[in-house]
């Protein structure tokens, strides 16, 4: 099979772990008899520094044309000062509304081999937990009406929080679909004994729940969930939320596995076209020393197989190497813990998970 992706190296340490995650692929590819072809395109701060936008039209255009799109990272101090709308973050809204990306996947497995690196009592963390959070990605706060205004003690700042029917129906679909093909069990966070726009959330995922009589529903406020996720991760299964509360809760569940340095995640709409990448952020502290751990983003390679050209035996090898490399004992700084283990780089870590393919 052969399959176009656009690849967004971005910035800080996003060329190595994307470099890196081309290599596995490339390999998956000579192993099953498919053909890859990658095109690199300019985004976040690399793309201000060439053409003075964050996201320039060649881009969009180039990942609309691509069957699917890898992301590295954006952003870095250089760029700090730039206004809102120029900002390198400010790129990933922008390529998000433009493929309709909508739904925002985001695994979070505590592996095995790693338990000593969670924060949680051993107790709490068992025998480990995986459990898939799925963010609304285009509407909410994030993209609501925002700006400034005179108001009762002077100058004062606003964002607005707003969801539209159609906006939850369609994620919370996801959701419960998702949780179909998993345990059976999704829970709805939101915020209804406050929020007029989590009332509305809650109303319509109860409407779908009545549809899927097989899954196991249940509703539970964000600062219950935040909470909960902490003292009993197991219970989880399935997540859905909405943006801003999904950005949150991600990354709490991203540091509960050891390191968010090991979390991939997918951005769907409607159509096949996914744009994959892992959840940090840049590490501009670390780029160019070969200190990146570049699991997060390998494993959103898988993630593209799986949930983009469908090829499920193919991303099964990526994860089942991953499951050997660290079974076998080898560390990226950040998840060297107290394991004995001598640290190992970006490069190292991508040689090792090559052999294992």
């Amino acid at each position: 099979m052969d399959f176009k992706i656009a690849l967004l190296r971005g910035d800080g340490i996003g060329p190595e772990i994307v470099d890196s995650t081309v290599a596995v692929l490339k390999k998956i590819a000579d192993k099953f008899g498919h053909n890859f072809s990658f095109t690199p395109y300019l985004i976040g701060g690399c793309a201000i520094d060439a053409t003075g936008l964050p996201l320039p039209e060649e881009t969009v255009k180039g990942c609309l044309e691509s069957d699917s799109v890898l992301l590295g990272a954006v952003g870095g101090p250089k760029w700090d000062n730039q206004p809102g709308d120029k900002r390198p973050e400010k790129a990933l809204l922008g390529i998000r509304s433009a493929l309709g990306l909508y739904t925002n996947l985001r695994p979070a497995k505590l592996y095995n081999a790693l338990r000593a690196a969670s924060p949680l009592r051993e107790e709490i963390v068992g025998d480990g937990f995986d459990l898939m959070i799925v963010r609304e990605l285009t509407g909410g706060i994030y993209f609501g009406d925002r700006g400034y205004r005179q108001g009762k003690y002077g100058e004062e700042a606003y964002d607005t929080e707003a969801y539209s029917r159609v906006e939850i129906e369609r994620i919370g679909r996801v959701a419960f679909e998702t949780a179909m093909k998993r345990n059976k069990k999704l829970t709805s966070i939101d915020k209804a004994n406050v929020l007029e726009s989590s009332r509305l959330w809650r109303s319509i995922m109860h409407e779908l729940s009545a549809e899927y009589p097989e899954v196991e529903y249940s509703d539970m406020f964000v600062d219950n969930g935040a909470m909960q996720l902490v003292r009993n991760p197991q219970q989880f299964d399935v997540i859905v939320t909405s943006n801003m509360f999904g950005d949150i809760l991600s990354d709490e569940a991203s540091q509960i596995t050891g390191s968010i340095g090991m979390l991939a995640s997918a951005s769907l709409g409607d159509g096949t076209r996914g744009m994959y990448e892992p959840i940090h952020g840049s590490a501009p502290d670390i780029a160019g020393q070969n200190k990146a751990n570049p699991i997060a983003t390998i494993l959103s390679g898988a993630m593209m197989l799986r949930y983009s050209f469908g090829l499920a035996e193919e991303a099964d090898c990526i994860e089942k190497a991953v499951d050997k490399v660290l079974a076998d004992g080898f560390r990226t700084a950040d998840i060297v813990g107290n394991s004995g283990a001598e640290a190992i780089g970006c490069i190292e870590m991508t040689e090792k998970i090559l052999e294992r393919i």
